[in-house]
């Protein structure tokens, strides 16, 4: 892939910088997210709502409840946080509107988020699903 280079200005580069949830971490972060390009973080279309919103709905989870995802085989932890709306919103700042879309965003390659997924008190997502 050819690399480009996009030329941001001060002020914008300091607000992103500085942004309650920074923007900033990776040289093509930014602009993938603000093109869309990043997994799971295309907007809702009217109507439209995320797999995890009937769970928020039901109060089998709640907004700004945090979830885990433990990756024994990399011995990594990962976070995320339910917004009101029914998305995941990472470490990163990035919001995903289904578990397995928030996955593939940290690990790069596709994953059942709705197994990987767990809430502080140890249950997948799968399981809240079912109920």
């Amino acid at each position: 892939m050819a690399m480009r280079t996009i030329e941001v200005g001060d002020e914008v580069y300091a607000h992103l910088e500085q942004a309650a949830t920074p923007l900033i971490d990776t040289s093509n972060s930014v602009l993938r997210r603000l093109l869309g390009l990043d997994h799971g973080t295309s907007p809702l279309r009217p109507g439209q709502t995320s797999p995890l919103a009937a769970l928020v709905a039901s109060g089998q989870l709640s907004e700004g409840q945090r979830l885990t995802w433990h990756r024994r085989n990399h011995n990594e932890k990962h976070f995320a946080v339910v917004t009101k709306d029914g998305r995941l919103r990472l470490q990163d700042g990035t919001t995903h509107k289904s578990p397995s879309g928030a996955c593939g965003a940290i690990s790069g390659i596709s994953i059942n988020g709705w197994s990987a997924w767990h809430t502080e008190d140890g249950k997948p997502l799968q399981a809240l699903r079912s109920i």
